[in-house]
């Protein structure tokens, strides 16, 4: 028990933790589907291979095998999903899955040659105006494809691949930044003037696009072009998150608004990009390495229970409001409210707590509920 705060913790080993939140994203959601699963899948998967884990490893090719033509599929935006996204191509660049390369290429062709905006960035179809040439972008898109499309270059030795995935990212950075804090807004030509943007600096739309650029900095070539501006833009934004973390070392829906909730997504993805920068060795200082311990723990002690349910949790969010208020601050704040067991909280948390494993965090507390 906490002397502090009174509350029973248990202590929990961090690559087990991993398996556990699936299991649990499984018995509350039943079916394990769109990108938030893939997501979970893409945690899983990289946690298989850290932690030496045959059982993860089954899972994954289990459930990952049924891509993309055994798989009932839902509604999606891009093509990578179908194939399995980033798990799926992770895998296949580990040496796994070597019977899905003719898949995987086909897909990230697809993707490749998918619909693009006048800034060349990936669109979201259905909020096209083709004769006005505005069509929706968003920053979530970051995590789905710039990954993906890494990990099938490298994979495929395909080098306009890779370029895209840089490119992609590097573009919605620059076109999402808010210069004034660093940090990034989710949406532009999705509210009534389609020219403006979205006034959020959305937790979980941050980790979405700080994702992308920690997953450069990860596998980029050393001889790629992009490698100095996708590690200037890392640091630039690594840094601008520091100030903004919480004393429970969480990160808030609202980021700049102090009086906003703390969301556990947003932060398990923050900490994620985090702990791979403290990995490869471009975030040296102890700042980060205190940053990120206290953001691991904070996260275990408020925002999960032993049963492994997540907590603090935004649900689903594209630009939310109405008429005017749509895209507001206040819509961010007020219409999208902190929920437990959400479909994306699962994978954004495997995430987090895979990387405190990798970084030698192998135990932390969480609260023990009541019985």
């Amino acid at each position: 028990m906490s002397e502090e705060s009174g509350v029973n913790m248990k202590k929990t080993n961090t690559m087990e933790l991993v398996g556990k939140l699936l299991e649990r994203y499984e018995s509350q959601h039943g079916r394990v589907d769109h990108y938030y699963g893939l997501l979970a899948y893409w945690a899983l998967a990289q946690a298989a291979v850290s932690g030496g884990r045959e059982d993860y490893l089954q899972k994954c090719n289990r459930y990952l095998s049924l891509y993309p033509d055994n798989f009932e599929h839902p509604h999606y935006t891009f093509d990578s999903y179908r194939v399995g996204g980033n798990a799926r191509a992770w895998l296949f660049m580990k040496g796994q899955m070597p019977e899905i390369e003719a898949e995987l290429r086909k897909y990230a062709e697809l993707t490749y040659h998918a619909p693009k905006g006048p800034n060349d960035i990936l669109c979201l179809r259905g909020h096209m105006d083709r004769e006005k040439d505005l069509r929706g972008v968003w920053i979530d898109v970051v995590t789905c494809t710039t990954p993906f499309m890494l990990y099938a270059g490298l994979a495929l030795k395909e080098e306009k691949y890779i370029d895209f995935a840089a490119e992609q990212c590097i573009k919605m950075y620059e076109l999402f930044l808010d210069a004034t804090c660093g940090l990034l807004h989710q949406t532009k030509g999705l509210m009534q003037n389609p020219l403006r943007m979205s006034a959020d600096h959305w937790s979980r739309g941050n980790g979405w696009g700080l994702i992308g650029l920690a997953e450069l900095m990860r596998y980029l070539p050393e001889n790629s072009t992009h490698r100095i501006k996708a590690k200037r833009y890392y640091m630039d934004m690594i840094d601008s998150l520091l100030p903004y973390q919480t004393s429970k070392g969480m990160w808030r829906q609202e980021i700049v608004e102090p009086l906003a909730w703390e969301e556990s997504s947003g932060t398990g993805l923050i900490l994620y990009c985090m702990g791979v920068g403290l990995r490869s060795g471009y975030l040296k200082e102890d700042k980060y390495r205190e940053a990120f311990e206290k953001g691991i723990h904070g996260l275990a002690a408020y925002c999960l229970t032993d049963d492994y349910a997540t907590h603090r949790g935004c649900p689903g969010c594209c630009c939310p409001g109405i008429g005017e208020e749509k895209g507001s601050v206040k819509a961010y704040i007020t219409e999208k409210l902190p929920t437990s067991d959400e479909v994306h909280s699962y994978g954004c948390l495997m995430l987090a707590f895979l990387e405190a494993y990798r970084n030698g965090i192998t135990e932390v507390e969480i609260q023990g509920l009541v019985r």
